[in-house]
């Protein structure tokens, strides 16, 4: 199913549900005005809520070759590797990026695939990746690394089958077989227009429940495990940090906020407030 049909079928259950929407519309600003959440849109508009969850996603940066591009989910992944690692037992992977991210993804997909062979555009390992994780690779029997290497074409008959790699700018182009292209190579959550108070990390993802460090969370109750530091605030799919970066989590990670979102709700009827007791053990879906 494309990622446009299951939008449209999410839409029509929402409908039916008697969800309300706001099409062409963008979110600017997110406060607490006493027990309630407002959130202001572009053209003047507020919005109030007791409990809101924030699925706002994030922007991959594209390798931005054609052939590749068509064979995006089929064999050329954009983020996580969670979920394709133990498809790929015995298989040739290549993962593109330099970063701590990459070199993750690399040491993951090694326990699985025949051989991983990261693709770097610097020189060297060191220059965006930390020392740690360069000296798991250098360990690693079945982790290759091309430096000073870029991917420049592949292709295959409906999944990916071989790539075109070039080292350095004018070097001359190989084709080689590949079954999987992990690409991690920066990705920017969308969480500019949030306020300072709600926790991020260093990229701009969201913080939720355990990752919550303890003097961003504002109540003696504990942060459930999709929610931000700002509580009755949620978040699920890319923008959470720690999410596996799959459609699929993505929609998990939704129903699991909404069962959240229906504590929250009985909780703050209860309590008529966000400060007072921890939330029963019963009620909590995670916690420090």
């Amino acid at each position: 199913m494309s990622g446009a049909r299951l939008a449209e079928q999410a839409h029509e259950q929402a409908s039916v549900f008697g969800a309300s929407f706001f099409f062409m519309h963008r979110a600017t600003a997110l406060e607490r005005e006493g027990s309630h959440l407002n959130v202001s849109l572009s053209d003047g508009r507020r919005l109030t809520a007791e409990v809101i969850l924030l699925a706002t996603g994030a922007s991959y940066r594209r390798l931005g070759v054609p052939s590749l591009e068509a064979l995006n989910g089929a064999g050329v992944f954009y983020g996580g590797t969670a979920s394709e690692a133990q498809g790929l037992t015995a298989k040739d992977v290549y993962v593109v990026g330099g970063g701590n991210s990459a070199g993750q993804a690399a040491l993951h997909l090694a326990r699985y695939a025949r051989e991983v062979t990261m693709v770097v555009r610097a020189q060297s390992l060191a220059a965006g990746m930390s020392h740690y994780l360069v000296r798991e690779i250098e360990a690693t029997s079945n982790v290759r690394v091309r430096t000073g290497t870029t991917v420049v074409g592949g292709g295959g008959d409906g999944r990916l089958e071989e790539l075109v790699l070039r080292e350095g700018a004018d070097g001359q182009a190989a084709t080689v077989a590949a079954d999987a292209l992990f690409v991690l190579i920066g990705a920017r959550p969308h969480t500019d227009w949030l306020a300072g108070e709600i926790a991020r990390d260093t990229h701009g993802f969201l913080l939720t429940g355990d990752a919550l460090p303890a003097d961003a969370w504002p109540l003696e109750r504990r942060p459930l495990s999709h929610e931000t530091s700002l509580p009755g605030v949620l978040a699920a799919g890319d923008v959470r940090r720690g999410s596996v970066k799959r459609v699929a989590s993505a929609v998990g990670e939704g129903s699991i906020a909404i069962q959240i979102a229906h504590s929250l709700l009985t909780y703050e009827r209860l309590h008529r407030g966000w400060s007072s007791d921890a939330m029963p053990r019963s009620e909590t879906a995670g916690g420090r």
